[in-house]
């Protein structure tokens, strides 16, 4: 097995954390009201010793307990065998995710106009701000990419209207599972004034930048700007010590995958999620 992917999966851990987690018998049980798949899973961290149908039953019913379905995340480092039982259970397949990776530095993902066009403009976006502030009208004058070192509430109100998020319960516990990432974090804004057109997070763990939350507002896209947005977090990265670069994208996203493999990433391994129907 390539050592590359228990390193992935390591970090993916701690660049995304849930909003409660459980400890079973060498799996790690996730909670975070189904707000993502990999937030709301079931991951195998150890090793087993209590009989897996029995571990299966009691995942089944402890997210049963939660009002979400159970949902076993099956990666290379996850035996053919388990993924085949899921199936015979019932389980479907959701969600094939393209982890890819890049060695830094790389001419083509770090573009110079990726920087911010005026330097003090980084970390100008520390406050929280209304829905007005954020995501208004699109256009592509002055628009300015810039990067905080801290996650701000001004930058994940914008990240909820560019998702178009409006679940009560997801807009609560999120803001907290941001700032509870334990590691350095990039948090970069595509913003004119104090409107926020685009986001992306970068975050710094070992030698590796993580490239996370990339979405731009639907009038500005096509337009280079997700390009600027990935090459300014692979350049933090690159300048705070990192020598490669990963991310994942859902493999259906191909005009994701073609941006990611023009800038230099190159597939390493997928993973998936088993669910549950109830």
């Amino acid at each position: 097995m390539d050592i590359r992917i228990k390193t992935i999966e390591d970090l993916s851990l701690n660049a995304w954390p849930s909003h409660q987690i459980q400890f079973y018998d060498g799996w790690l049980l996730r909670f975070s009201y189904f707000y993502t798949h990999r937030t709301n899973c079931v991951e195998q961290i150890g090793a087993s010793s209590i009989p897996v149908d029995e571990k299966i039953r009691y995942c089944e019913n402890e997210y049963s307990r939660w009002g979400t379905p159970a949902i076993f995340k099956i990666s290379p480092l996850v035996s053919t065998e388990f993924d085949r039982m899921l199936e015979k259970k019932g389980y479907v397949t959701e969600h094939l995710i393209d982890n890819m990776v890049i060695e830094l530095p790389a001419c083509d993902s770090v573009p110079r106009d990726s920087l911010s066009a005026d330097p003090a403009a980084d970390d100008k976006l520390t406050g929280s701000a209304s829905d007005d502030q954020l995501t208004g009208s699109a256009s592509d004058d002055n628009l300015t990419v810039s990067c905080s070192r801290f996650i701000t509430p001004a930058w994940i109100d914008a990240l909820f209207r560019l998702k178009n998020t409006t679940n009560i319960m997801h807009k609560t516990v999120v803001p907290s599972m941001y700032q509870a990432i334990p590691k350095e974090t990039f948090c970069i804004s595509l913003h004119s004034d104090n409107k926020i057109f685009g986001t992306g997070l970068g975050i710094l763990d070992r030698d590796y930048i993580g490239v996370y939350a990339i979405h731009v507002h639907p009038e500005l896209r096509r337009k280079g700007y997700a390009r600027k947005i990935v090459g300014r977090i692979l350049h933090e990265g690159y300048l705070h010590g990192a020598s490669y670069g990963y991310l994942q994208v859902l493999s259906g996203n191909e005009p994701a995958i073609s941006l990611y493999r023009s800038m230099g990433f190159v597939s390493l391994y997928k993973d998936w999620f088993r669910l549950k129907m109830q």
